[in-house]
């Protein structure tokens, strides 16, 4: 197996606030990678450049219902879970059903922990003639290096904003503008056409975008009051998830062992706690963008705003900012998202973070 090379690091917003809007723009890109193993003499590429996206094995895999192409994603908020490798492993011995061969799909496989990781070394070493592993993270420098060691490296170019939104307007029919804007929330044109598709989502980014042009004339009891608000915004697009997950229980309590039952109240738990971050991070990212529209408008830069249908907001925001209380404010943005993810409590994170864009707007 060839080692994969170290990848650059991903590179982080700079702090420097006399950074122009262009420079921030850098900033938010990064670089994905994609270490594949297979077998020896076997093309690391999987993918097939001339794939049509219309016969029925390519809408199979684009909607995830492929038999033998597989996707995993990490069940817990540290990460993938030693029950899930060892059904992968088992699954991995069994033959392919309708090609003529597997691929398993192992996505932020930097949550791949050292008791899960060792499990899975053997098999990714020497893998079944038919199987390909292909294993997604933003950099091999996070991953263990065991993992790396047996890889092949593959960097992956992320999509522009603009192949992105031309994406999602195929997918949904919805005008540029409105896609643009959920590309921007979401982070990518698959979560973008489910966002768009969520109207408690949508109601949720909005809630965020009042909350931060409120801030000008907001006290503390008025920030406190709106974080409140915004949790519960939030949290909305969730009743519809409980209420799936527990119809599903209530229709397999007969039938399920006590201890399967836990189980899979413990499944639900993890996947509300993962829908829940997941929510967190849109509403930081709609400050994000909010922000980012501001700045070009304080720089008068030239460029494709992404909130065009809150144009009103960025102009107000932007009559009393400056390029330097802008970028002040995008820390912040970028301090509460790193506090989730660590585990602050979140409605304390969007508190400090409130604040923070109120003084860094108000003070030049």
């Amino acid at each position: 197996m060839a080692a994969a090379p170290d990848a650059a690091p991903a590179p982080a917003a700079s702090p420097d606030v006399s950074h122009n809007w262009k420079n921030f723009e850098k900033s938010q890109s990064f670089s994905s990678y994609a270490t594949n193993s297979s077998t020896p003499g076997r093309s690391a590429a999987v993918a097939n450049p001339g794939a049509c996206a219309a016969c029925d094995d390519c809408r199979r895999v684009a909607r995830r219902t492929h038999p033998d192409v597989h996707y995993l994603a990490p069940e817990s908020a540290t990460g993938y879970l030693i029950a899930q490798t060892r059904d992968l492993l088992e699954d991995v011995a069994l033959s392919p059903i309708r090609a003529r061969c597997k691929v398993y799909i192992i996505d932020r496989a930097e949550q791949l922990r050292a008791n899960t990781a060792n499990a899975l070394l053997k098999t990714l070493e020497e893998p079944p003639a038919n199987v390909t592993f292909i294993l997604l993270g933003t950099s091999t420098d996070v991953m263990l290096p065991t993992i790396v060691s047996r890889c092949q490296c593959v960097p992956f170019r992320p999509l522009s904003l603009e192949e992105s939104t031309v994406a999602v307007e195929h997918a949904t029919g919805q005008p540029a503008a409105r896609c643009r804007m959920a590309v921007a929330v979401a982070g990518s044109p698959a979560r973008a056409v489910e966002f768009l598709k969520s109207a408690d989502r949508v109601a949720a980014r909005r809630a965020m975008v009042r909350a931060v042009d409120a801030l000008a004339r907001a006290d503390e009891a008025d920030i406190l009051a709106s974080a409140k608000d915004l949790m519960g915004a939030i949290h909305a697009p969730l009743a519809e998830v409980k209420s799936t997950q527990q119809a599903i229980l209530e229709q397999n309590q007969d039938y399920l062992s006590r201890g399967a039952l836990k189980q899979l109240e413990d499944r639900n738990k993890r996947e509300l706690n993962a829908r829940e971050r997941s929510g967190i991070m849109e509403a930081l990212a709609s400050v994000r963008s909010l922000l980012r529209d501001v700045l070009m408008m304080v720089e008068g830069a030239q460029g494709s705003p992404v909130n065009d249908d809150v144009s009103d907001v960025v102009e107000r925001i932007a009559a009393c900012a400056t390029t330097a209380g802008v970028m002040r404010a995008l820390d912040a943005v970028a301090q509460a998202e790193a506090r989730v993810a660590r585990n602050v409590t979140p409605q304390l994170a969007v508190e400090v973070m409130l604040f923070d864009i109120r003084k860094a707007l108000k003070c030049p």
